[in-house]
C-alpha cells in the first residue's frame, strides 16, 4: 500500500480554530470513502481527542516517542467515524523540541500507516520542527483568522518554512556560501539589498547561478492553500489575499487558493457536546465550507511523496 497522503494543517497563532478544522476534515474525508488517520503534533498541549469526545486515552504518540512501543500502529485510536482513526499527542514536558533522530523516527513510521489520508494538526508557532512536518506534507493548509495578529504570525510561519527549505537545501548541496548569504537575507533589517525573495536569487545567481536556479524550483513546489476562518463579512475574505500578495511579493510564492470558513455557532455547539461539527449539524455553513477543501483535497490527490528530513 502507498502511503498515505500527508496533509499538514498550520495556524501558527494559537486559538485560529486549526484543531476544530483538523477534526472536521477528518471526518468529512471519510465521508468522501477516505480512510483516514488524523494525528494531533501539538505536543505539549494535545487536545485533538477531546474533539472526538475521547477523554481518557490509554496510549497517546508519547509512548511511541519514549519507546514504549514499537510502532504507531500500537497508539492508533478508533472513533466513533467508520474509517477514521486517530493518534492523540501527549503532554510530556520537553517532547515539543523533538530531537531529530526522534524526528527521522517518526516521519518513517508516518509513511507505513495504512490511510488514504493522514493529517496532521501542528502546534502553534514557527519552530523549525513544525516547518519541517509541514515541509513534508503532499498539501499544506494554512489556518488563519482575519485579524492581523494571526495574519502576521502565518506569514512567519511560511518565511521560517522557506528559510529552513533552503537551509536544508544548501546544506546538503555543500554550498557553505549560498548558506551564509541566506542567513543574511534572514535579517533584512540589516540587509536592505536582500529585502526580497528576488534579492536573494540575483545575489545569489551571482556565487551559483545552478544552485540558485535550482532553489528557485525547490520552492515553486511548495503547495500551500489558505483558509481564512470565522469569515463574517466580505471583508473579512481580504485576509486571504494579503497573505497572498505577501508571499509573493517578498517569498516569490504562489499562495494558492484561498477558501472561506464561515463563523458559525454550530461548531461551538458541536464542541460543548465533545463532537466535531460535522458529526452534530452536518448541513451547517461550516460543514459546507470544510466540505469544499475536502472536494479541493480530491481532485488534487496523488500520490504522496513523503520527503525524508534532513538533519
Amino acid at each position: 500500500m502507498a502511503a498515505p497522503r500527508v496533509v499538514g494543517i498550520v495556524g501558527p497563532k494559537g486559538g485560529v480554530g486549526k484543531s476544530t478544522i483538523t477534526a472536521n476534515l477528518a471526518v468529512a474525508l471519510t465521508r468522501a470513502g477516505a480512510s483516514v488517520t488524523a494525528m494531533d503534533l501539538d505536543l505539549g498541549s494535545a487536545n485533538l481527542h477531546v474533539i472526538f469526545g475521547l477523554k481518557n486515552v490509554e496510549h497517546t504518540l508519547d509512548d511511541f516517542l519514549m519507546n514504549k512501543v514499537a510502532g504507531l500502529e500500537s497508539v492508533l485510536l478508533e472513533t466513533d467515524v467508520p474509517g477514521l482513526t486517530l493518534i492523540a499527542g501527549g503532554n510530556v514536558p520537553g517532547i515539543a523540541s523533538l530531537p531529530y533522530q526522534k524526528k527521522v523516527k517518526l516521519v518513517r513510521h508516518l509513511a507505513r500507516l495504512k490511510s488514504d489520508f493522514l493529517i496532521l494538526d501542528l502546534s502553534p508557532g514557527a519552530s523549525h520542527n513544525m516547518a519541517d512536518f509541514a515541509l513534508i506534507a503532499w498539501r499544506c493548509l494554512l489556518v488563519t483568522t482575519p485579524d492581523v495578529p494571526s495574519l502576521m504570525s502565518l506569514y512567519s510561519f511560511i518565511k521560517t518554512a522557506v528559510y529552513r527549505r533552503l537551509s536544508l537545501f544548501f546544506r546538503q548541496a555543500g554550498s557553505e556560501p549560498l548558506g551564509q548569504l541566506l542567513d543574511k537575507a534572514k535579517d533584512a533589517d540589516a540587509h536592505a539589498d536582500l529585502k526580497t525573495m528576488e534579492d536573494f536569487y540575483g545575489q545569489a545567481a551571482v556565487i551559483d547561478p545552478a544552485l540558485a536556479q535550482k532553489a528557485r524550483q525547490i520552492l515553486a513546489k511548495l503547495d500551500f492553500m489558505i483558509a481564512v476562518n470565522r469569515v463574517r463579512s466580505a471583508a473579512d475574505l481580504k485576509a486571504g489575499q494579503a497573505i497572498r500578495n505577501l508571499m509573493g511579493n517578498f517569498l516569490s510564492l504562489d499562495g494558492g487558493k484561498i477558501y472561506s470558513v464561515r463563523e458559525d455557532a454550530a461548531v461551538s455547539r458541536a464542541a460543548a457536546r465533545l463532537k466535531p461539527a460535522l458529526l452534530d449539524a452536518p448541513s451547517c455553513p461550516f460543514a459546507t465550507d470544510i466540505e469544499t477543501i475536502v472536494r479541493a483535497l480530491q481532485d488534487a490527490a496523488g500520490r504522496s511523496c513523503l520527503r525524508e528530513v534532513q538533519a
